[in-house]
């Protein structure tokens, strides 16, 4: 339908209520918005000194985190930007557990949960309950090999491997796994995006992107093929 360009790294995506999209930039360090269907940046967001990758924007509040996979300057140490309402400086928190950082997801009821790596290169998986500064770390109840996407399905907060291609859908703050879908296409998934009953997953490794039945999984029911290095996915509504 169209093509965005002039994105500077780009590394994640996530939306808004609103259908606006939000990319994460790791070589200008900014998150940049654009409205649904629209050609033209309408807002940017800096957070200068951090790599940035995924992002996701909590639809009650309009709060926008994201989680910085480590400092430009290098030496590991992820954090999560808060930016309130998706506007102006962000706050920024630290999980000293937390070495690299790779995806975060907002639940229902606003808290954050952000995967990655510690400094052993560990699987990390951490909840940051709402109001609080303070990260509580979560043993999940399956072995994650390469850390990928963290989103609420509208009734789990899922975690995927990117390893694998799987995504597990679990209770959030316990651990617990709840259930599985295997999508088809297994390594190089990082960052998925589910929206109702499909979830769309770009492969950076074979410059595709899939798109599959939620939660079934298995083949993908359409492929987007000819993508360099694809990386983030959103699903954007038009505004009603």
């Amino acid at each position: 339908m169209g093509t965005l360009t002039g994105l500077p790294d780009p590394q994640g995506e996530c939306v808004d209520k609103k259908g606006d999209v939000f990319f994460t930039t790791f070589a200008s360090q900014e998150i940049i918005e654009y409205a649904h269907g629209g050609t033209s940046p309408i807002n940017t967001l800096s957070n200068p000194g951090q790599y940035m990758e995924g992002c996701s924007v909590d639809t009650k509040t309009g709060d926008l985190a994201a989680v910085d996979f480590e400092p430009s300057a290098g030496g590991g140490g992820g954090s999560v930007a808060i930016f309130a309402n998706a506007s102006g400086s962000p706050t920024v928190l630290t999980d000293p557990n937390l070495h690299l950082g790779y995806q975060i997801g907002y639940d229902n009821k606003g808290n954050i949960f952000v995967d990655g790596v510690d400094s052993s290169n560990n699987f990390e998986f951490a909840e940051l309950p709402k109001g609080s500064s303070s990260f509580t770390e979560i043993t999940l109840g399956v072995s994650i090999t390469t850390p990928g996407g963290v989103q609420w399905d509208g009734k789990y907060v899922t975690v995927g491997d990117a390893k694998n291609g799987s995504i597990y859908q679990t209770d959030g703050a316990g651990g617990k796994v709840e259930g599985t879908t295997a999508l088809s296409d297994s390594d190089g998934i990082f960052q998925y995006f589910i929206g109702g009953k499909k979830v769309v997953g770009p492969n950076a490794y074979s410059a595709n992107a899939g798109i599959w039945k939620y939660p079934k999984g298995g083949n993908p029911t359409m492929t987007i093929t000819g993508i360099t290095d694809p990386f983030g996915a959103a699903i954007s509504k038009a505004p009603k």
